[in-house]
């Protein structure tokens, strides 16, 4: 089982895919923290990164698409992954579903995260202060979500004229409630999952 989190910067994709994962029994992939293991543990794929990532660069589609692809022959992702912050514009899923159908899989759901811009402010501004990101500001926040819209937003209509099963969820509230509305919401409106 192939699934996705997805929503915009500070609506808090990685909290719940990784709470959410382990309720399903599945492996939680943030595609940003594996390029950044790849090239830490020099890996063909890290040592292919690092002078892209070192240059402040993008990392091309098909290289995390590789990454992405040996990491779904690891044996903790036989039961499925999460995949959070991949894919981030329609290429990217595009690529993705191509090396998935080559492998005989496809995304088989997407948890859609919907949180109000105030709130994302909110939450970016007080992450600033405990965590110390620099891209953390108002201004950072503005610039990311002009992206967001621009490139990720559409990857859910992708989704949905794929036919994929698309799970909307509050994401506004206390983190133990908002990852009940999940698990809820994928046990009861066909997901196919099996909670661990």
């Amino acid at each position: 089982m192939i699934a996705l989190m997805f929503g915009p910067p500070g609506s808090g994709k990685g909290t719940q895919a990784s709470r959410v994962a382990v309720r399903l029994g599945i492996s939680h992939v943030a595609a940003g923290d594996m390029l950044r293991d790849e090239v830490a543990h020099d890996t063909p794929l890290g040592h292919e990164a690092k002078p892209i990532m070192n240059a402040g660069g993008l990392v091309p589609d098909d290289l995390v698409v590789r990454m992405i692809e040996s990491r779904l022959n690891e044996p903790d992702a036989t039961q499925g992954v999460l995949l959070d912050g991949f894919p981030r514009t329609v290429p990217q899923a595009i690529a993705l579903d191509a090396m998935l159908a080559a492998r005989k899989d496809r995304v088989a759901w997407v948890v859609a995260l919907e949180v109000p811009d105030e709130e994302l402010k909110t939450r970016i501004l007080k992450r600033a202060t405990t965590e110390g990101r620099s891209d953390d500001t108002a201004e950072g926040l503005a610039q990311r979500l002009i992206v967001y819209r621009q490139d990720t937003a559409p990857v859910l209509e992708h989704y949905r004229a794929e036919g994929t099963r698309i799970v909307a969820i509050n994401g506004v509230g206390d983190i133990d409630a908002i990852t009940g509305r999940i698990m809820e919401s994928l046990s009861h409106d066909g997901a196919a999952v099996k909670t661990a």
